[in-house]
């Protein structure tokens, strides 16, 4: 753990995890084995990561997030926790967590998401599927899907190697060809 790293008590770090310079790691967050976080990125509370998943600089994993082992994060990716962000009340009192819903994120094992993609809360991102760059992710990514855009489509499917496929059918063939005999 870089020493200018802030791991608060009651965060829970696996073996072999790196965590590099200005990175936060609340309370309450989960963090598997082998996993790397790049510079100045921030674990929230009531976050989950499995492992061997690597976040890189300047993510922000807000509350409600659960990474599978194995996923990846760019540089600059943004979880969502709130779909009625407000600082304050309708009567002008500052909002605390009693007023506003929490909302979950469902990342499944494998999914890659691009640099400064944008993930709105409330949706699953299936197992091996990629995120295009500068994406902002408004509903559910299936398995092997591959999405850009803003909303984000899907433009193709990808194998666990994240090579194109026509079918999601074929990707996911392709995925348990090139992961047979792994963990």
């Amino acid at each position: 753990m870089h020493p200018s790293a802030t791991v608060e008590d009651g965060a829970e770090v696996g073996d072999g995890t790196k965590i590099w310079a200005n990175v936060q790691v609340r309370a309450g967050a989960r963090i598997g084995r082998e996993c790397v976080f790049g510079r100045n990125s921030f674990v929230d509370v009531d976050v989950t990561v499995g492992d061997r998943t690597k976040v890189q600089n300047n993510a922000s994993l807000y509350e409600g997030v659960t990474l599978e082992s194995g996923v990846f994060v760019g540089p600059h990716v943004v979880f969502t926790n709130d779909r009625v962000p407000r600082a304050v009340t309708p009567d002008g009192r500052l909002k605390d967590t009693d007023d506003w819903e929490l909302g979950r994120t469902v990342v499944r094992r494998g999914a890659a998401l691009g640099a400064a993609a944008v993930i709105v809360t409330g949706v699953e991102i299936g197992e091996w599927s990629m995120v295009g760059s500068g994406s902002v992710v408004t509903r559910d990514v299936p398995a092997h899907a591959l999405v850009v855009g803003n909303p984000a489509r899907i433009i193709g499917y990808v194998s666990a190697s994240g090579e194109r496929h026509e079918t999601a059918e074929a990707a996911a063939a392709a995925s348990v060809r090139e992961t047979e005999g792994t963990t």
